[in-house]
């Protein structure tokens, strides 16, 4: 053995012989023994640290409950204390604890009750583990599900969920995986508004059924004879993503009403997310409108988009071929104060079909060993192969596409397409 082994070796065992009572006072959780009546009796350093007192402070002069905040000592004395009588024990409680300096520390309670040799009690044994950061990660689902304003009830069942929640991991995995199913349901339209003389189809994907995704689409009317239509991608993903997807979907809804033109009603979205970020870490997205007029009387569709930073639509010709939009250069919203926002205006004829999608589709890893993202040239030519084709069938062509991508998957997609139905002359 080399020297620096063996005074490695030494170090250890002079760790692995620290005292029962070192080990008790330095645990990574607070321990301590009160009498029957809840006075403190014992109580390690950990717990000291965090409420702020001293050994002396406490030990023989206060109970318990009276480190509890109002609501947990009244829970504590009419709902705990009894059962801990009756059971002799109590697992995974949730209550919150006053520190010296008035704070709250919300904690995990474990309490057993120590009998001696002739079976009366004598003491009870508490454990309490730092619950801060769980109950931060709740919070801020609350918050997310309470900023859907038509996801309120899943709310208040996610609400009672956390707060009912135990520390088992897979037991809260499944319970956070519901509330993302619940509040993903909220952020996209329950179906598509039927256009006069147009196939409309949609899908969403998601990269993972844990978390919540930013993306969203609509499709709507807006007066006689005009329709209106979106499709976005907020950065990031879970509570907070939600939250402004929600803000973001319902914006366009109500910008359309007062004026439809496109580059305006991007803007107004623009406005509204500064204004929401203020003094918060900023949350952007890329996002398309469009206005939707029906164009003579062969059938055929007008669409004007105005693009804000977001990949180009692909256009399914009647004649076979397939183009992307050129609208480049359109910056993302609630990042500038006066973005660039890039417009075109595009004929949809008889047997055209329209793709609206999220980078999640070309930013996808194929399952090959260099591992490539699929990018949008493979999306052109993946567009040419099905044309000309109709909205329908073009959304499962590229469902089946992400499906087969598995893994290589890591962010969620949205999908809205536009066909005209081809001429029965043709």
């Amino acid at each position: 053995m080399t020297g620096g082994d063996g005074n490695q070796q030494v170090g250890l065992s002079g760790v692995l012989e620290d005292s029962v009572e070192d080990l008790y006072d330095n645990a990574p959780c607070g321990y301590l023994s009160t009498r029957l009546d809840g006075t403190i009796a014992k109580i390690n350093a950990t717990l000291l640290r965090w409420l702020g007192y001293s050994r002396d402070e406490l030990v023989g002069h206060r109970r318990f409950a009276d480190l509890l905040t109002v609501g947990g000592r009244i829970y504590s004395e009419t709902h705990l204390a009894p059962l801990l009588q009756m059971q002799g024990q109590l697992n995974g409680i949730a209550l919150e604890m006053r520190t010296a300096d008035g704070t709250r520390l919300p904690v995990f309670v474990t309490s057993v009750v120590k009998a001696g040799d002739d079976g009366q009690p004598l003491l009870i044994r508490t454990t309490i583990v730092d619950a801060r950061e769980r109950r931060s990660y709740e919070a801020e689902l609350l918050r997310a599900s309470q900023a859907a304003e038509d996801a309120r009830r899943q709310a208040e069942a996610a609400r009672a969920a956390a707060q009912a929640a135990t520390a088992t991991v897979e037991v809260e995995r499944v319970r956070l995986a519901e509330l993302a199913r619940t509040l993903q349901k909220t952020l996209l339209p329950p179906r598509l508004l039927p256009v006069p003389g147009l196939d409309v189809a949609a899908a969403y994907h998601a990269a993972s059924v844990d978390e919540v995704g930013g993306d969203f689409y609509d499709l709507f009317a807006l007066r006689e004879g005009a329709w209106g239509l979106f499709l976005g991608d907020v950065c990031g993903k879970g509570a907070e993503a939600a939250a402004i997807t929600s803000l973001a979907r319902y914006t366009l809804r109500a910008a359309a009403v007062y004026d439809s033109d496109p580059a305006v009603v991007l803007r107004n979205l623009n406005t509204v997310l500064l204004q929401e970020q203020q003094g918060r870490t900023p949350r952007f997205c890329t996002v398309v409108f469009g206005v939707l007029t029906p164009a003579g009387t062969d059938g055929a569709f007008l669409l004007t988009l105005a693009a804000g930073g977001h990949p180009p639509a692909v256009m399914m010709r009647a004649d076979g071929t397939a183009a992307t939009l050129d609208t480049p250069g359109g910056q993302l919203m609630g990042v500038f104060d006066a973005p660039r926002i890039v417009t075109a205006t595009v004929r949809l004829e008889p047997g055209d079909t329209l793709l609206l999608y999220t980078d999640g589709l070309t930013e996808a890893r194929s399952r090959r060993a260099d591992s490539r993202r699929y990018g949008e040239d493979a999306l052109l030519g993946f567009a040419t192969s099905l044309a000309p084709t109709t909205a329908t069938e073009a959304v499962a062509a590229v469902t089946t596409l992400l499906d087969g991508f598995g893994a290589g998957v890591d962010d969620d997609t949205a999908l809205l397409a536009l066909s005209v139905p081809a001429s029965t002359s043709r």
